[in-house]
């Protein structure tokens, strides 16, 4: 008869529950139910959790942060609605990156060849200005380059590089981005306006 193991022990000591208690219920009232357009308000609300955001930096109200405090997004990097930025570990948003709305960012597994299962935080990196698309999956410890895409409804395994258009579950660049209002864009690292999500 297999023994059952034992349930495992919480990673997050009670000071770190007690914050994402706190947090929840800011996030779900506050944050949740302020007007669209208060994007300094919310940003203020994560701040005073240790969120590293630049002023110019949007997220939008039903967009969920799990930990404030990983979190960091630099000059108009933006999330919008309806985003699950699940930051166990750190997860960064370099300038003018854009989370379209029902992506996963996924902070952290799970070791299933250990009874217990316990957690594995990893961070994520996305490089500037690159689009994540509507309903894309991005896995623990990735990195995806600057000045990327990730088609709508992709799974992102591992690190894709710069200036790469990239589809499909895993997700693999089919190819080059390109610039047509600006040819020589790839070469000259132009930091073209984000796309509104």
């Amino acid at each position: 008869m297999t023994s059952t193991p034992p349930p495992p022990n919480s990673p997050h000591s009670f000071k770190h529950k007690a914050l994402r208690l706190l947090w929840a219920i800011v996030q779900s009232t506050l944050f949740r139910l302020s007007p669209r357009p208060c994007h300094r308000w919310r940003n203020l609300l994560l701040c005073l959790f240790g969120a590293d955001l630049h002023p110019t930096a949007r997220i939008y109200p039903r967009a969920k942060v799990w930990a404030p405090w990983n979190l960091t997004m630099g000059p108009r990097a933006t999330i919008a609605d309806d985003v699950d930025c699940y930051c166990v570990e750190r997860i960064t948003l370099e300038e003018r990156v854009v989370i379209s709305q029902y992506s996963y960012l996924c902070g952290a597994t799970h070791d299933f060849e250990l009874s217990a299962r316990p957690l594995i935080p990893m961070p994520i990196t996305i490089k500037q200005g690159t689009w994540i698309a509507a309903d894309v999956f991005v896995a623990p410890g990735v990195t995806i380059g600057k000045e990327s895409v990730v088609g709508a409804r992709s799974s992102v395994f591992t690190d894709l590089p710069d200036w790469k258009v990239c589809i499909g579950s895993p997700a693999k660049p089919v190819r080059d981005r390109t610039m047509k209002d600006q040819p020589d864009a790839s070469n000259t690292q132009n930091t073209n306006e984000a796309p509104t999500p």
